[in-house]
């Protein structure tokens, strides 16, 4: 597995391709933007999408999918709403019994498919396995301490592919929940924005602890009902995902919800960034999924009537409060 294809230079692309490198991989990097690509090769960086990081010259970019295909294992890097068209156009281009490492984190909206679903739909066959963790993309790519799961059905096979990206400082775990794995990375997105609106409002610590164990609920609850396993959502891909992500400036989704809470409109927020803020269309498609299943995800749909449906916040958050009083512990596991 020495030749490793990254496919998708955004922020997390590019950081995995660093990865690669820091593992002693050959790395070729598909970036749709025919600018990034020039930037790399020729002066070593990625300014629009991981700015401040320098890569390492044995990591060529390429605007030809069929190059970064040709690959020992090929990471999904790109946005989980635009992982239908990637795949799509890999029709064809990969090895015989390359594994696929899906990297994307998100439920693909109208069809409520996990990725894993998504890919086996487009490129039947495919070895698939999902990589999901606490990851910040730019720590990644500094060689901070990293710990990440590896999904996959087949643990042997995972257990090659984390030899050959692993390094001292970012360690896949191999699991054989990918369910559970993919739900976790798909949800705390979701959850993180509430977070950020609880912040943003200036609710408190206990307001955002409170929300943070209630979702870990809900999140557990839809993985279980999808054929995941509850103690999945107390490692990395699940219960640490969502602390990283629900709590730091760093993140994306949480730093939106932040925005949101102190009064600017989604518009404003989206408008000014270039990178995908995954939970926002993933809101929708968790909420659908959960109906779907039939389980009871009041925070997730919650946020999402304020993302997609153009509720007020306010009008959210009371609709919360105003819940009856429970049990701590669910009943069942669709929290009925």
């Amino acid at each position: 597995m020495q030749k490793l294809g990254v496919i998708g230079a955004g922020a997390w692309g590019t950081a995995l391709a660093v990865v690669g490198r820091h593992a002693g991989r050959d790395v070729r990097l598909w970036a749709l933007e025919p600018e990034v690509v020039s930037e790399i090769n020729q002066t070593h960086r990625n300014t629009p999408f991981l700015p401040g990081i320098a890569l390492d010259p044995g990591i060529v970019a390429t605007g030809d999918l069929a190059v970064a295909a040709d690959a020992d294992v090929v990471l999904l890097v790109n946005p989980a709403q635009h992982l239908r068209a990637t795949c799509e156009k890999l029709k064809g281009l990969l090895k015989r019994g390359v594994p696929v490492v899906i990297c994307a984190k998100g439920i693909e909206r109208g069809t409520s498919a996990l990725m894993t679903d998504v890919v086996a739909e487009c490129l039947p066959g495919v070895p698939l396995m999902i990589l999901s963790g606490p990851t910040f993309a730019k720590e990644v790519a500094a060689g901070l301490p990293t710990a990440i799961t590896l999904g996959a059905t087949d643990p042997d096979l995972a257990r090659k592919v984390a030899a050959a990206i692993g390094s001292p400082a970012f360690r896949p775990y191999v699991s054989t929940d990918i369910v559970g794995a993919e739900v976790g990375g798909a949800v705390k997105n979701v959850l993180a924005i509430g977070c950020g609106i609880v912040d943003g409002k200036g609710l408190g610590a206990n307001g955002r602890a409170a929300l943070l164990a209630r979702g870990l609920a809900e999140i557990v609850r839809l993985a279980v009902a999808r054929g995941g396993r509850p103690e999945t959502l107390m490692g990395l891909s699940g219960l640490g995902d969502l602390v990283l992500t629900a709590t730091s400036t760093q993140s994306r989704n949480y730093s939106l919800g932040v925005a949101l809470g102190k009064g600017q409109t989604l518009e404003e927020v989206l408008g000014s960034r270039r990178s995908v803020t995954e939970g926002v269309t993933t809101a929708e498609a968790v909420v659908t999924l959960a109906a779907k299943l039939g389980v009871d995800m009041p925070i997730c749909a919650a946020i999402d009537q304020v993302l997609n449906h153009g509720a007020a916040i306010d009008d959210m958050l009371k609709s919360l409060l105003d819940r009856p009083l429970r049990d701590e512990v669910d009943a069942g596991p669709k929290g009925q």
